[in-house]
Protein backbone atom coordinates (compact mmCIF):
# COMPACT_ATOMS: atom_id res chain seq x y z
CA UNK A 1 0.00 0.00 0.00
CA UNK A 2 1.23 3.49 -0.33
CA UNK A 3 -0.25 7.33 0.28
CA UNK A 4 0.27 10.73 -1.60
CA UNK A 5 4.08 10.89 0.46
CA UNK A 6 4.05 15.16 0.95
CA UNK A 7 1.09 17.07 1.50
CA UNK A 8 1.26 20.95 2.00
CA UNK A 9 -0.10 21.68 6.01
CA UNK A 10 -0.57 25.56 6.84
CA UNK A 11 0.76 27.03 10.25
CA UNK A 12 0.17 30.39 10.65
CA UNK A 13 1.44 31.99 7.17
CA UNK A 14 3.93 29.55 6.72
CA UNK A 15 3.68 26.28 4.56
CA UNK A 16 5.35 23.27 6.11
CA UNK A 17 5.74 20.30 3.76
CA UNK A 18 5.36 17.08 5.67
CA UNK A 19 4.67 13.25 5.09
CA UNK A 20 1.02 14.04 4.96
CA UNK A 21 -1.18 12.87 8.00
CA UNK A 22 -2.54 9.69 6.27
CA UNK A 23 -4.32 6.38 6.31
CA UNK A 24 -3.39 3.61 4.12
CA UNK A 25 -3.98 4.25 0.23
CA UNK A 26 -5.41 1.85 -2.02
CA UNK A 27 -2.95 0.76 -4.87
CA UNK A 28 -2.50 -2.45 -4.21
CA UNK A 29 -4.45 -5.67 -5.56
CA UNK A 30 -8.05 -6.32 -4.07
CA UNK A 31 -7.79 -8.06 -0.98
CA UNK A 32 -10.64 -8.54 1.92
CA UNK A 33 -9.47 -9.40 5.44
CA UNK A 34 -11.81 -11.57 7.71
CA UNK A 35 -10.94 -13.54 11.31
CA UNK A 36 -12.48 -13.83 13.52
CA UNK A 37 -12.60 -11.91 16.37
CA UNK A 38 -10.58 -11.98 20.11
CA UNK A 39 -12.27 -14.81 21.88
CA UNK A 40 -12.61 -12.43 25.17
CA UNK A 41 -13.46 -9.44 22.79
CA UNK A 42 -16.71 -7.96 24.50
CA UNK A 43 -20.32 -8.89 23.25
CA UNK A 44 -21.99 -5.25 22.03
CA UNK A 45 -24.86 -4.34 21.19
CA UNK A 46 -24.78 -2.60 17.70
CA UNK A 47 -27.89 -0.74 17.66
CA UNK A 48 -26.69 2.64 16.59
CA UNK A 49 -26.84 5.01 13.72
CA UNK A 50 -25.73 3.61 10.36
CA UNK A 51 -22.16 2.89 9.13
CA UNK A 52 -20.47 2.08 5.95
CA UNK A 53 -17.43 0.06 5.78
CA UNK A 54 -16.13 -1.28 2.44
CA UNK A 55 -12.81 -3.07 0.96
CA UNK A 56 -10.51 -0.49 -0.09
CA UNK A 57 -8.74 -3.17 -2.67
CA UNK A 58 -5.51 -2.71 -0.01
CA UNK A 59 -3.90 -5.86 1.52
CA UNK A 60 -4.59 -5.50 5.36
CA UNK A 61 -1.56 -4.83 7.73
CA UNK A 62 -3.05 -7.51 10.02
CA UNK A 63 -6.59 -9.13 9.47
CA UNK A 64 -9.71 -7.66 10.70
CA UNK A 65 -13.11 -8.15 10.46
CA UNK A 66 -15.32 -5.36 8.84
CA UNK A 67 -17.08 -3.23 12.05
CA UNK A 68 -20.69 -3.76 12.42
CA UNK A 69 -23.03 -1.95 10.12
CA UNK A 70 -24.55 -0.05 13.08
CA UNK A 71 -22.66 2.19 15.87
CA UNK A 72 -22.12 0.46 18.97
CA UNK A 73 -21.78 3.48 21.04
CA UNK A 74 -23.58 6.90 20.52
CA UNK A 75 -22.47 8.43 23.88
CA UNK A 76 -19.28 8.51 25.55
CA UNK A 77 -16.43 5.38 25.73
CA UNK A 78 -13.49 5.10 27.40
CA UNK A 79 -10.13 3.61 25.77
CA UNK A 80 -7.32 2.50 27.66
CA UNK A 81 -4.01 1.93 25.55
CA UNK A 82 -1.33 0.21 26.93
CA UNK A 83 1.79 1.74 25.65
CA UNK A 84 5.81 1.18 27.14
CA UNK A 85 4.94 5.28 27.25
CA UNK A 86 2.78 4.77 29.99
CA UNK A 87 -0.96 4.49 30.03
CA UNK A 88 -2.44 6.59 27.83
CA UNK A 89 -6.53 7.30 28.43
CA UNK A 90 -8.84 8.23 25.61
CA UNK A 91 -12.84 9.40 26.12
CA UNK A 92 -14.40 8.49 22.68
CA UNK A 93 -17.06 10.50 21.26
CA UNK A 94 -19.73 7.99 19.86
CA UNK A 95 -22.33 11.15 19.93
CA UNK A 96 -20.18 12.94 17.19
CA UNK A 97 -18.45 10.50 15.78
CA UNK A 98 -20.31 7.12 15.98
CA UNK A 99 -18.78 5.46 13.11
CA UNK A 100 -15.15 6.71 13.54
CA UNK A 101 -15.51 5.20 16.98
CA UNK A 102 -17.55 1.90 16.12
CA UNK A 103 -14.57 1.02 13.84
CA UNK A 104 -11.85 1.80 16.54
CA UNK A 105 -13.82 -0.05 18.99
CA UNK A 106 -14.16 -2.91 16.95
CA UNK A 107 -10.30 -3.27 15.83
CA UNK A 108 -9.26 -3.01 19.70
CA UNK A 109 -11.97 -5.74 20.34
CA UNK A 110 -10.18 -7.46 17.60
CA UNK A 111 -6.27 -7.33 19.24
CA UNK A 112 -5.13 -4.86 15.81
CA UNK A 113 -3.61 -2.36 17.89
CA UNK A 114 -2.09 -4.87 20.04
CA UNK A 115 1.80 -5.13 19.68
CA UNK A 116 2.38 -2.28 17.55
CA UNK A 117 4.56 0.64 17.44
CA UNK A 118 3.49 4.62 16.94
CA UNK A 119 5.63 4.80 13.97
CA UNK A 120 5.24 8.49 13.46
CA UNK A 121 6.17 11.97 15.68
CA UNK A 122 6.31 15.52 14.42
CA UNK A 123 7.84 18.09 16.73
CA UNK A 124 8.13 21.18 14.03
CA UNK A 125 4.61 23.00 12.88
CA UNK A 126 2.61 20.17 14.11
CA UNK A 127 2.65 18.46 16.85
CA UNK A 128 1.29 14.75 16.97
CA UNK A 129 2.21 10.86 17.43
CA UNK A 130 0.50 8.54 15.15
CA UNK A 131 -0.14 5.23 15.84
CA UNK A 132 -2.54 2.26 14.26
CA UNK A 133 -0.35 0.67 11.50
CA UNK A 134 0.84 -2.61 12.40
CA UNK A 135 3.10 -2.61 9.95
CA UNK A 136 5.36 0.44 11.59
CA UNK A 137 5.67 1.91 7.66
CA UNK A 138 2.78 4.55 7.78
CA UNK A 139 1.14 2.90 4.70
CA UNK A 140 -0.69 -0.02 6.53
CA UNK A 141 -4.00 -0.32 7.45
CA UNK A 142 -6.90 -2.53 7.63
CA UNK A 143 -7.73 -3.08 4.23
CA UNK A 144 -11.24 -1.33 4.87
CA UNK A 145 -11.76 2.32 4.41
CA UNK A 146 -15.12 4.44 5.78
CA UNK A 147 -16.31 8.20 5.34
CA UNK A 148 -15.39 10.99 7.04
CA UNK A 149 -16.82 12.51 10.08
CA UNK A 150 -16.46 16.03 9.41
CA UNK A 151 -18.83 19.23 10.74
CA UNK A 152 -15.87 21.39 9.06
CA UNK A 153 -15.63 23.47 12.13
CA UNK A 154 -12.71 21.18 13.59
CA UNK A 155 -9.78 22.20 15.56
CA UNK A 156 -6.80 20.08 16.82
CA UNK A 157 -5.81 21.69 20.62
CA UNK A 158 -3.64 19.31 22.58
CA UNK A 159 -5.64 16.20 23.83
CA UNK A 160 -7.36 15.55 20.26
CA UNK A 161 -7.97 11.75 19.24
CA UNK A 162 -8.07 12.03 15.54
CA UNK A 163 -8.16 9.88 12.39
CA UNK A 164 -5.60 10.00 9.62
CA UNK A 165 -6.12 10.04 6.23
CA UNK A 166 -5.12 10.01 2.49
CA UNK A 167 -7.56 12.36 1.02
CA UNK A 168 -11.44 12.45 1.91
CA UNK A 169 -13.49 9.47 3.36
CA UNK A 170 -10.34 7.29 3.02
CA UNK A 171 -10.01 6.41 7.20
CA UNK A 172 -8.37 3.31 8.17
CA UNK A 173 -6.46 2.41 11.18
CA UNK A 174 -4.25 5.51 11.54
CA UNK A 175 -4.89 8.06 14.06
CA UNK A 176 -2.75 10.53 16.14
CA UNK A 177 -2.67 12.29 19.86
CA UNK A 178 -2.20 15.74 19.40
CA UNK A 179 0.44 17.16 22.27
CA UNK A 180 0.38 20.55 21.56
CA UNK A 181 -2.37 23.41 19.89
CA UNK A 182 -1.79 22.46 16.30
CA UNK A 183 -3.16 24.37 13.49
CA UNK A 184 -4.56 21.62 10.75
CA UNK A 185 -7.61 22.05 8.21
CA UNK A 186 -10.76 20.63 9.13
CA UNK A 187 -10.10 17.31 7.08
CA UNK A 188 -9.32 15.12 10.18
CA UNK A 189 -12.39 13.62 12.15
CA UNK A 190 -12.10 14.16 15.22
CA UNK A 191 -13.42 11.13 17.64
CA UNK A 192 -12.39 12.09 21.09
CA UNK A 193 -9.45 13.77 23.58
CA UNK A 194 -7.05 12.22 25.82
CA UNK A 195 -6.01 13.06 29.18
CA UNK A 196 -3.94 15.17 30.59
CA UNK A 197 -1.72 12.67 31.81
CA UNK A 198 -1.43 10.81 28.47
CA UNK A 199 -0.56 14.92 26.33
CA UNK A 200 2.08 14.71 29.19
CA UNK A 201 3.42 11.21 28.18
CA UNK A 202 3.38 11.95 24.84
CA UNK A 203 5.02 15.18 25.40
CA UNK A 204 7.90 13.51 27.27
CA UNK A 205 8.03 11.01 24.13
CA UNK A 206 8.48 14.00 21.69
CA UNK A 207 11.12 15.90 23.92
CA UNK A 208 13.57 13.10 22.95
CA UNK A 209 13.00 14.14 19.09
CA UNK A 210 12.58 12.22 16.34
CA UNK A 211 14.78 9.89 13.99
CA UNK A 212 14.08 13.14 11.04
CA UNK A 213 13.30 10.29 8.39
CA UNK A 214 10.55 12.19 7.23
CA UNK A 215 12.06 15.08 7.07
CA UNK A 216 13.34 17.38 9.95
CA UNK A 217 11.30 17.01 13.09
CA UNK A 218 9.16 14.54 11.40
CA UNK A 219 9.90 10.78 12.05
CA UNK A 220 9.92 7.81 13.95
CA UNK A 221 9.94 8.84 17.85
CA UNK A 222 13.47 8.33 19.56
CA UNK A 223 11.76 6.67 22.13
CA UNK A 224 9.60 3.80 21.01
CA UNK A 225 5.99 4.04 22.20
CA UNK A 226 5.15 0.26 21.67
CA UNK A 227 1.43 -0.33 22.62
CA UNK A 228 0.31 -3.69 23.58
CA UNK A 229 -3.36 -3.65 24.41
CA UNK A 230 -6.03 -1.01 23.81
CA UNK A 231 -9.33 -1.63 25.93
CA UNK A 232 -12.19 -0.03 25.37
CA UNK A 233 -14.98 -0.31 28.80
Amino acid sequence: MSFSLKRAFFVGATVIALTALTGCGNDDAATTTSTAASDDAPDREADGPACTYEADGSEAAKDAELPPDKAVFTGEATATIETSAGQLTASLDGENAPCTVNSFVSLADQGYFDDTTCHRLTTEGIFVLQCGDPSATGSGGPGYAYPDELTGDESYPAGTLAMANAGPNTNGSQFFIVYGDTDLPPSYSVFGTVDADSVAAVVGVAEAGTDNSFGQGDGAPVTPVDIAKVTVG
